[in-house]
């Protein structure tokens, strides 16, 4: 069967994709080998799907070139999405930080996608193998369907439980566009050596300000059974390289705080002053990192201030990260210099676009990814309109 486009991925990209198109006239049909839709949206925010930012900016975004966002993010916007989700009578709230939530269920924001590709009389079809992908005569041919315009949809290598794979690059690949190295991002850390004795307080978290390559993000820090996690920590792991350090302030003002328990309660030791404010286990293993063994009222200024500095500035050199398995999303990826950021077509190839988390723009924790997938998604929908 012949169509006006093929979108290769069921996901929240491909979805908006097909409707926008669909619905300005074209005839759209979606591929995917999963046997459900939105897979990846229906487990997100804890099944309530953290759908978009109200803070989304293109500064919210990591890219090779920051900005080739800002075009697609301009034009289909947090606003618009949700005035989409208001429509479809879909109730939502706003947690910390601007991110939006269903109050429901991430099966209504599926269902809303469907529903919009129902209307544009979109051809979705899931539990299909893709196979090899031809081009030729003009034609792209996937799956025994052919049409003269391609979508790439089918997101990273996150979460391989899901399905996820890096099919995206190997068609990339053929087309010859360029690929960004792709690297699990938003993932936890894992910490060895002197950082030990952290994995042993595996479940105690804390408010924390993150920091990594001038980087720093003020959220809750959790320490795990094999290191770091948490939103500050995923946040930081996107801008991290293998070498660095990770630092977290879990005590503000920690000079303050150590002298004014030191006036208060001369006779207490280090972790008796950390308890106030740390968890307990937590308040134990820094009381030993910092070596301060007197009673506080016998602790100088100096040593109190040397404390202070390993409250506020607690470096970490991580081992590594938990890979792809536990990455929220793909950092890298089909290269923004292949693409035209107006429509996510490829310079190369006419016909052949690329969106979502296939592509190298990869948002903050807090609903930005969602958001990218929605406005190029959008971009990409009315470039084939516009084509057909």
């Amino acid at each position: 069967m012949r169509y006006d486009a093929i979108v290769l991925g069921a996901g929240g990209a491909g979805l908006l994709a097909a409707a926008t198109a669909g619905q300005a006239g074209a005839r759209v049909l979606v591929l995917d080998h999963a046997d459900k839709a939105g897979k990846k949206i229906l487990i997100s925010g804890g099944g309530r799907c953290n759908f978009t930012n109200t803070g989304t900016e293109p500064e919210c975004f990591l890219s090779d070139n920051p900005h080739f966002a800002k075009s697609a993010l301009s034009r289909y916007t947090q606003w618009d999405f949700l005035a989409l989700v208001e429509r479809h009578g879909i109730d939502w709230h706003e947690k910390t930080l601007g991110q939006l939530f269903c109050d429901g269920s991430a099966r209504q924001i599926v269902a809303m996608l469907l529903d919009e590709c129902a209307r544009g009389g979109v051809d979705v079809r899931l539990s299909t193998q893709l196979g090899a992908v031809i081009h030729a005569d003009g034609q792209f041919r996937v799956a025994g369907a052919s049409a003269p315009q391609l979508v790439i949809a089918t997101g990273g290598p996150s979460i391989p439980k899901m399905g996820a794979t890096g099919v995206a690059y190997d068609i990339a690949r053929q087309f010859g566009l360029g690929l960004v190295a792709p690297r699990p991002a938003l993932v936890p850390f894992t910490l060895g050596g002197d950082d030990m004795p952290f994995r042993e307080i595996s479940g105690v978290s804390c408010p924390a300000t993150a920091r990594v390559r001038g980087r720093s993000f003020q959220e809750a820090a959790l320490f795990t059974h094999k290191g770091l996690s948490g939103p500050a920590i995923l946040q930081v792991s996107s801008y991290w390289s293998p070498g660095d350090t990770v630092s977290l302030n879990v005590l503000p003002d920690a000079a303050g705080k150590l002298r004014a328990a030191r006036k208060r309660m001369p006779r207490a030791h280090m972790k008796a002053a950390l308890t106030e404010h740390l968890p307990v286990r937590l308040a134990d293993v820094l009381s030993t990192r910092i070596g301060v063994t007197t009673e506080l009222g016998n602790v100088s200024d100096a040593d109190l201030d040397r404390a202070a500095d390993i409250l506020t500035d607690l470096t970490f050199r991580p081992s590594g990260t938990e890979g792809y398995a536990k990455a929220e999303v793909t950092a890298g990826g089909i290269d923004t210099a292949a693409l035209s950021s107006k429509t996510m077509e490829a310079r190369t190839v006419p016909g052949l676009y690329a969106i979502g988390e296939a592509v190298d723009v990869t948002g903050w924790l807090g609903g930005y990814n969602f958001q990218w997938a929605w406005s190029s998604g959008a971009a990409a929908g009315q470039a084939i309109a516009m084509r057909r």
